[in-house]
């Protein structure tokens, strides 16, 4: 059934259509964005987490800042357009730039109003 959480003022999300809650309206497609940037001091640590392994941290924390700011947007978008939730979640994670330095993070849902 995927994940399902009840957040701030009872908006909830979902990263199914969620089967059994009645939806009085589909409002639209709402969709949030952020974009990191690799900065040298974690390249150079992950570059030593490659030959010796282990978990490159602080990419995944700045990967973690991505994806809930990436949510926050989605979150305000949803909530503008008067939806007390949003059902389908999708994240997508893109490499950008020249030298692959940056990472995108894309969260796209449908706003739903809850009957």
């Amino acid at each position: 059934m995927g994940w399902f959480s009840k957040g701030n003022e009872g908006f909830f999300l979902s990263t199914t259509t969620l089967e059994g809650v009645q939806r009085s309206q589909m409002l639209g497609v709402v969709h949030g964005e952020a974009i990191i940037g690799a900065n040298i001091f974690r390249d150079m640590f992950s570059s030593v987490r490659d030959v010796v392994g282990g978990r490159a941290g602080g990419y995944e924390r700045a990967l973690s800042g991505a994806r809930d700011a990436a949510m926050e947007d989605l979150i305000e978008s949803a909530k503008e357009m008067g939806a007390d939730g949003a059902i389908g979640i999708d994240f997508d994670y893109e490499v950008l730039g020249e030298t692959n330095g940056m990472m995108m993070v894309c969260v796209s849902g449908t706003a739903v109003k809850l009957g």
